[in-house]
């Protein structure tokens, strides 16, 4: 059986970026709000993909990542401007 939410204190900025959103799709905020809590429901936790997916946070540095990313794509076109 369907059940109802009821959300308070939605600051203005927010409701009215949800009014602009759910009128470039032709439909209602409500409408909106369903299909959005459908597809987050619907999306494991991040927790539960991570064991799923036998994955585990990595110990990589961001540093040597994108060294790696730069050796990887080579010299920028531009550089020597």
């Amino acid at each position: 059986m369907p059940k109802t939410i009821q959300i308070r204190d939605i600051d203005d900025e927010v409701y009215a970026a949800l009014v602009r959103r759910a009128a470039e799709d032709d439909i209602s905020v409500p409408e909106l709000l369903r299909r959005e809590a459908t597809r987050l429901a619907s999306r494991p936790t991040l927790k539960a993909w991570l064991s799923r997916t036998g994955r585990r946070p990595s110990n990589i540095a961001t540093d040597d990542v994108l060294a790696s990313l730069d050796d990887w794509r080579g010299e920028w076109p531009d550089a020597g401007r």
